[in-house]
């Protein structure tokens, strides 16, 4: 049987601050991972587990990717903004293909709620809110929020690519 791809961890490579050709600060890369269980709503009555990858790379600063190992060889992967992410935590996030939102479960206690919509399918999940907060905190430590921002590309990088 082979391995659980989720099993095995990433090696977190610590970030250190450099600079690039123009001056902006950069961080060396560093990758976040972690393993949660989340809940999958199957039909009205019915609810299973799905074992969801977080990942984070400070080379994508503004994406994270959520995989979902479902006991098959193949996986799925879900990228979306870390904003989308931070602000679906606290109120209703997100248009068309991913929605996010809080919840609490007398059950389970403070969740968040992601809806996937895709052309092979839909989902609705729930996970556990204090653990993926924690996690988010965790890339923000990595890369700041304003670090982010200054990660992407000039007005003027942005002029030429679009006339060239």
């Amino acid at each position: 049987m082979p391995r659980d791809p989720l099993s095995v961890p990433s090696d977190p490579i610590a970030a250190t601050p450099t600079g690039d050709d123009l001056g902006r600060f950069r961080t060396a890369r560093a990758v976040l991972d972690e393993v949660m269980t989340l809940r999958i709503a199957l039909d009205d009555d019915q609810v299973g587990e799905v074992r969801t990858r977080f990942r984070y790379d400070t080379e994508r600063p503004c994406e994270v990717l959520l995989t979902f190992h479902l006991g098959r060889p193949d996986e799925a992967d879900w990228v979306f903004s870390r904003e989308l992410l931070q602000t679906g935590l606290d109120t209703l996030s997100g248009q068309g293909d991913i929605k996010l939102w809080p919840a609490y479960c007398p059950c389970h206690g403070a969740t968040l709620h992601v809806a996937l919509d895709s052309p092979h399918g839909s989902a609705l999940l729930e996970a556990p809110r204090t653990e993926v907060r924690a996690w988010l905190d965790r890339t923000y430590a990595l890369l700041s929020a304003e670090e982010e921002l200054g990660s992407g590309p000039t007005d003027a990088e942005l002029a030429a690519l679009l006339a060239g």
